[in-house]
């Protein structure tokens, strides 16, 4: 796989509010689409909801290293309240549907 390949990104992070974080996550739907993001999942941890992940499927994960380091979203991120996040730029390397037969 090269950075031209499609490539998933996963996002663990704490946010102050969830409210606050997913509106302006909501509104960045557009920037986050013409940056190369196809699709996304939010889950939130079981036992604290502040606690969420975001993994999402890129045109590339060149644009995505390129939007998720721009000194925009860094500015985003401070205003949505997120605090320390981990990211994870991955590769997939297998993919299958259980349960068909």
């Amino acid at each position: 796989m090269t950075t031209a390949d499609p490539g998933f990104v996963l996002i663990l992070h704490e946010v102050e509010d969830y409210s606050t974080w997913k509106a302006i996550f909501t509104n960045a739907a557009a920037m986050r689409h013409a940056a190369g993001e196809i699709d996304y999942q939010l889950l939130a941890d079981e036992a604290d909801e502040r606690k969420i992940v975001h993994f999402s499927r890129w045109r590339s994960l060149g644009a995505a290293r390129e939007f998720f380091e721009s000194d925009a979203l860094v500015e985003i991120r401070r205003r949505a309240g997120v605090h320390a996040p981990e990211f994870h730029y991955l590769r997939e390397i297998e993919r299958d549907l259980l349960g068909r037969g």
